[in-house]
């Protein structure tokens, strides 16, 4: 399928779409859930692919963790345009946001393995921050923070995934 699309950031406009878009892979457990509020409260780290029409083809989002370091994150493609370039654009489009910020390294946590493969993401099961780094992103409230940690509250959300890193 070969359909015109942008990829922009993302609207308020655009989180029940998002939502939506995300929803089956919550429920094949690829994905974590996230509330409605927690969408909106973190739509400015979205970028969606919306075609000539509007409708949501896919999204991504970039959380900034640390001075150096972004995660990956919610990155989704509607399964009609799944291999199509849709997930390729959002991801490249979220590693210009990366470079921009001065991040020089992203994390993700996938079952996609093969797909960040191919775009430069390499496996690893280190830890990607020295002891006074993690003694502070303990701290976080945030579940992805606890994920990349690989702590022990969040295992059953990470089995099966791998931890991957990519050097920009």
């Amino acid at each position: 399928m070969s359909t015109a699309y942008t990829v922009r950031p993302a609207r308020t406009s655009d989180v029940r779409g998002i939502q939506a878009l995300v929803e089956p892979l919550v429920q094949q457990r690829i994905l974590l859930g996230k509330n409605l509020v927690a969408f909106y409260e973190s739509v400015h780290e979205f970028v969606v692919a919306v075609d000539d029409e509007g409708t949501l083809l896919g999204c991504g989002a970039l959380h900034v963790m640390w001075e150096d370091l972004g995660e990956v994150r919610t990155l989704a493609v509607a399964p009609d345009h799944l291999r199509s370039g849709v997930g390729h654009a959002i991801l490249e489009r979220l590693e210009e946001e990366a470079r921009a910020l001065g991040l020089t390294r992203l994390f993700c946590l996938t079952f996609e393995t093969s797909f960040f493969s191919r775009h430069g993401f390499e496996a690893i099961s280190e830890s990607l921050v020295d002891a006074d780094v993690y003694l502070e992103l303990v701290r976080s409230p945030d579940e992805g923070v606890a994920e990349f940690l690989d702590l022990a509250r969040v295992k059953p959300n990470t089995l099966g995934n791998t931890r991957m890193v990519k050097h920009l």
